[in-house]
């Protein structure tokens, strides 16, 4: 191979006034929320192990580097052609298109120029440095601010959207403010790639296929199975327990190619995990960080901790721990991909993109508990979970991962091997103990849940989400099936979205408003909200009230409640009414009193949904 060249670079030197090609056969982007969320929880606990507030900014110089992986690129015609690597670039230009609007909605002092890696512009026209033409719209509307319908595009470009909105919503709390010019600069400077690149294709792509078919380096996974099974003396036994491990961990991989790695760091974090790393300059890493970086390195380094001293020791932690545990894990993370009796407070929290439930889900678990003691410990801790959540959302509590692990390690900690009456105990106390309820904080007064609960960037997700509970909910409740995977599209089918029952017209209120800000301020409580299919809102979300309410009559139960001929000949619906006194009603009319009772409704909605007595029923199940 003649003309290869390996260079480390910085991001910096990586997308400053260049451009990248993708060849049309491997165009698609498709990193998940759980990348995104790796990829930032990573960048940030690495800056804070050297930020200090008091620190000048060139003395981020001296910070650590943070080396991010390997890029292949081909060039012909004057651009580089990425052939490996495209997840990360792509992710890296959604990052910093997100950091430049941060940087400019923070009014920060000196902001670091961004554009030039972003794009550039030519003849007075900008010209992104990922050169896709068919990203180009999207990529322009995320740096203008603008919407884009995406419903037409391709895979790539909805999962752009997605996972900038995911950026938007997990990017950690201590990087904003004083600490974000520092971490620009870190990671523009100091966040190192190594670029691979040779003027012939055929070069380039057998550079990729050697990186990634011969001497691939073990993963943690298959480091940990070596060295535990290795610990076993008798040979029967050995050769038995990897056969075993094999048929486990390739059941896991059925539901997802790191699934086995992310069992058994959930499962080590959900035992064993004494102490997490405060995230302060100089505190280093922690048992949950270790775990999550490298959990064979862990084990190997405390397996006195996990009481692993003997063969016999060895051989019972692959049986009745690794092997009864992965189990339960594969039923788990199943049932957060399928809607599952008795499991569905799993697929509402997966709903809510909330990825650290899964250790907390196996911290009760003890190996020797039966099937009932195992399923009731499950769903108490999901309805936990569940109710948390919701609270946290409506309150605007922020959900992201950096936020939350500290919390959800404390949690871990004080549930692990409880006995179903010791983690009812538990559990109920911390619920009592939350600064929030639906009705908002009595200690935040700023936070004043479901009565000023509304839709923003921020919160579209879970307005989402909490409109498909209650649909899910009135319906289920009202003998019809559960379409909660309908109405937030996981489960295929026509996607629903949000609808504002007014229209975007101030004109038509101005009896009751004297500005357009106060107007959109109520437009978008939640009470004045909706969940329909995409095309309804085409059709008819422009029309006025009186007109459209008509059309709610063909829709979902939460629609056609507005209507008065709900209410009739609808028996499964009044015997819920009845049953549960719930105060809904048909509305002629809808003025902002109106949409201030259906908000009161709503927040009753929540206090039945997610009503702390669920944790009871779950233990006597």
């Amino acid at each position: 191979m003649n003309g290869i060249d390996a260079q480390p670079r910085t991001v910096r030197e990586l997308l400053s006034k260049r451009k990248y090609g993708i060849d049309d056969y491997q165009r698609e982007y498709r990193w998940t929320e759980k990348n995104i969320e790796e990829l930032l929880n990573d960048l940030a606990t690495r800056f804070l192990l050297d930020y200090d507030p008091a620190d000048q900014r060139h003395e981020v110089e001296k910070y650590r580097n943070y080396f991010l992986g390997s890029v292949i690129m081909s060039r012909r015609d004057g651009m580089d052609y990425i052939v490996d690597g495209q997840q990360r670039i792509t992710s890296l230009t959604l990052l910093l298109i997100y950091l430049y609007h941060l940087q400019n909605a923070l009014a920060s002092e000196h902001p670091t120029s961004l554009e030039d890696l972003i794009f550039s512009v030519k003849y007075g026209r900008r010209s992104f440095n990922l050169d896709v033409p068919e990203r180009s719209r999207c990529l322009e509307a995320l740096y203008t601010q603008q919407p884009f319908d995406a419903g037409a595009a391709d895979e790539s470009v909805q999962t752009m959207l997605q996972r900038y909105d995911d950026m938007a919503e997990q990017f950690p709390e201590e990087l904003k403010g004083a600490a974000l010019p520092y971490f620009i600069d870190w990671l523009l400077e100091k966040v190192r790639l190594i670029e691979i690149s040779t003027s012939s294709d055929d070069d380039a792509y057998t550079i990729f296929e050697t990186m990634n078919d011969r001497g691939q380096p073990l993963g943690s996974a298959d480091m940990l199975k070596g060295y535990v099974l290795s610990k076993i003396v008798s040979t029967s036994d050995r050769i038995a327990a990897n056969r075993d491990w094999r048929e486990h961990m390739l059941g896991l991989k059925e539901l997802g190619r790191d699934e086995d790695a992310d069992f058994l760091k959930h499962l080590l974090r959900a035992r064993y995990a004494q102490t997490i790393r405060e995230r302060s300059k100089g505190s280093e890493q922690q048992d949950f960080e270790r775990i999550g970086s490298a959990f064979h390195k862990w084990v190997r380094d405390n397996h006195s901790l996990i009481g692993l001293h003997t063969s016999q020791d060895f051989d019972v932690f692959v049986h009745s721990v690794v092997f009864r545990y992965a189990r339960e894990y594969r039923r788990i993370r199943q049932a957060a991909e399928q809607l599952t009796p008795g499991l569905e407070s799993i697929y509402y929290n997966a709903a809510n993109n909330f990825t650290l439930q899964y250790p907390v889900l196996l911290a009760p678990l003890r190996p020797d508990d039966d099937r009932r003691t195992i399923d009731r410990k499950i769903r108490m801790t999901a309805a936990f979970l569940d109710i948390l959540i919701a609270r946290r959302a409506v309150n605007f509590y922020e959900l992201k991962y950096s936020t939350m692990v500290y919390s959800v390690f404390l949690l871990i900690r004080a549930i692990r091997d409880k006995s179903v009456p010791e983690l009812l105990d538990v559990l109920k106390n911390l619920l009592a103990e939350m600064s929030c309820d639906f009705g908002g904080s009595a200690v935040d007064m700023s936070r004043r849940g479901m009565p000023e609960f509304y839709l923003n960037v921020w919160s579209k997700r879970y307005v989402h989400v909490l409109l498909a509970r209650f649909t899910a909910h009135i319906e289920e409740q009202s003998g019809m099936p559960n379409n909660f995977p309908v109405y937030v599209n996981r489960g295929g089918g026509r996607p629903y979205e949000i609808e504002h029952i007014w229209s975007n017209h101030f004109g038509e209120h101005t009896d009751e408003f004297d500005r357009p800000e106060d107007f959109q301020w109520v437009r978008n409580k939640i009470g004045g909200l909706l969940l329909l299919p995409r095309g309804f809102n085409q059709s008819f979300g422009d029309l006025p009230y009186d007109e459209k309410r008509v059309h709610y009559l063909s829709q979902n139960l939460l629609a056609r409640s507005l209507h008065e001929q709900c209410y009739e000949r609808n028996p499964g619906f009044v015997q819920y009414l009845r049953r549960s006194a719930q105060q809904f009603r048909p509305h002629s009319e809808f003025k902002r009193a109106d949409l201030e009772q259906r908000q009161a409704l709503y927040r009753k909605l929540c206090e039945e949904i997610w009503n702390p007595e669920r944790l009871d029923a779950e233990a006597e199940r």
